[in-house]
């Protein structure tokens, strides 16, 4: 039987899966091998160095850098509050003297004699690690973070803006071909992951973020409306930082595109339990995709995304056409030639056949297709 291996999208109803929770910079780690650990708990800390304001006071007092150190009322390491008088100039006979108050609040952290300038540090700012997925600590990497395992089910999107992001799971949409509208966003929604069918409009995800809900999934989005709530175009980027309060997830593309009636149907058989979402994607490459982890109390095997037979393509997989002509349309996959083919636009490549569900069977290069496993 013919087999290609090419990317997919995955769509699992059971597994084991593992997540590295790593602080920026060294730090403590708070949990110990096989301690269990819930979605939020926070499982490793540290302290960033805080904003660094410098000023050039040899300039600002009218002094030469060399004479700089006469001229501060503070020492390197002390602290200095905003407003604070952090140097004065000697004048001219006592006269005449020009004052610097500190602009912010922070340590005295450098005095430079070669260029005048003196750097002030604020306050270190705190960051916590969660744990993100509800499970057991299988590995410590001191000073580092942790890895945390559990059985959940896990979807992937194609796309999503905004970093995690956890809550109940809430069908709003009665099936996977209807739009969600923000008539249908209520503030009893506030704080849950909210799931629609086929495209969230740009009404319905501006009441999401006005009513602080927590996470949004659909199958599409209109790129328009995404630009004009984010106020600019994504370009080629990694999302995952947007600051709007509610991460957003589609899972089948830009456009009205129904969500997958599998995919649909497995986050709607899980109403009502907690989920953790991250909307970060690497929209060049594929790299990183937005994902839906739903914990389990037991899985159906331990399937992992590097278990045998993933990124297989063969007869009777289900798959989705990722460009132009059919996007976004699902099928399966009913033949895979085994000669390259010539194509319309006059270059020849490997191709596979794909049976539309709601349509013919078209051949398209492999290159256009996606899998959905699971």
């Amino acid at each position: 039987m013919a087999q290609a291996y090419t990317p997919g999208l995955m769509v699992s109803r059971g597994g084991v899966w593992r997540r590295r929770r790593l602080l920026p910079i060294a730090g403590e780690v708070l949990v110990r091998v096989g301690d269990r650990v819930e979605a939020q708990d926070v499982v490793a800390r540290t302290l960033m160095p805080g904003d660094a304001v410098p000023v050039n006071l040899a300039r600002l007092l009218g002094v030469s850098p060399g004479e700089l150190p006469h001229c501060l009322k503070f020492q390197e390491g002390e602290q200095v509050k905003k407003g604070d008088l952090l140097a004065e100039s000697p004048g001219i006979f006592g006269l005449f003297r020009t004052q610097t108050p500190a602009p912010a609040t922070g340590t005295l952290e450098s005095i430079s004699k070669v260029t005048g300038q003196v750097l002030l540090r604020g306050a270190p700012l705190a960051v916590e690690v969660l744990a993100y997925l509800r499970g057991t600590v299988v590995e410590v990497l001191p000073h580092e973070g942790v890895v945390i395992e559990a059985p959940a089910a896990f979807i992937q999107g194609i796309f999503g803006i905004g970093g995690e992001a956890y809550g109940e799971l809430v069908t709003v949409s009665a099936g996977p071909e209807d739009d969600l509208t923000d008539e249908q966003i209520r503030p009893e929604h506030a704080g849950k992951v909210l799931v629609a069918g086929r495209r969230m409009t740009g009404d319905a995800i501006r009441k999401a973020i006005k009513l602080r809900v927590s996470a949004v999934i659909a199958g599409g989005m209109d790129d328009q409306d995404l630009r004009e709530i984010l106020g600019y175009d994504l370009g080629v980027a990694v999302t995952g930082t947007e600051k709007l309060g509610t991460s957003l997830i589609i899972t089948e593309g830009f456009g009205e595109i129904a969500m997958a009636r599998r995919t649909f149907d497995l986050l709607r058989s899980h109403a009502g339990d907690n989920v953790a979402v991250n909307g970060a994607t690497q929209i060049r490459a594929g790299v990183m995709r937005p994902e839906i982890l739903i914990p389990l109390d037991d899985a159906t095997g331990r399937l992992t995304a590097e278990s045998a037979g993933a990124g297989l393509l063969e007869v009777g997989v289900p798959v989705r056409i990722i460009r132009e002509p059919g996007f976004g349309a699902l099928g399966t996959v009913a033949g895979l030639p085994n000669e390259p083919a010539w194509l319309e636009s006059g270059s020849k490549a490997r191709v596979v056949e794909v049976q539309l569900q709601a349509g013919p069977k078209v051949v398209v290069p492999r290159a256009n297709v996606e899998l959905i496993e699971g």
